[in-house]
């Protein structure tokens, strides 16, 4: 089965960082996102552009709205995600704890809907 592992954290605690701080984390997800294609469970992963450059649509009343900006304000934004292959969500929770973002944000873990007619587990 699929699982949609979002990672959620504060934006702007990147730039506060230190340049080695930096690269400690981009090593640690390159490590992660390693572990994860070779053990056969990684399907795709790609990091967010921050939420500035975000756009909402919604229709109301029949009529596209376009607004700029994220749904929601929130300390913690969706910064990236990684899209897996587990046999069960315990098995997603485990790869969820080792993510790097886990320590610094928060990891959500939903299973993806698989559409009949799809090859999607």
């Amino acid at each position: 089965m699929q699982y949609l592992l979002m990672l959620f954290s504060e934006e702007g605690a990147w730039s506060r960082m230190s340049q080695a701080d930096q690269q400690r984390g981009v090593a640690a997800y390159q490590a992660y996102t390693q572990a994860l294609k070779e053990a056969g469970v990684w399907v795709g992963s790609n990091r967010l552009q921050d939420t500035g450059t975000a756009t909402t649509v919604r229709l109301v009343e029949g009529k596209s709205q376009v607004l700029d900006g994220p749904y929601i304000d929130s300390k913690e934004q969706l910064g990236g995600y990684y899209l897996i292959e587990a046999p069960d969500l315990d098995a997603a929770l485990g790869w969820a704890a080792r993510c790097p973002g886990a320590s610094h944000g928060t990891i959500e873990v939903r299973p993806v809907w698989a559409m009949s007619g799809t090859s999607a587990a």
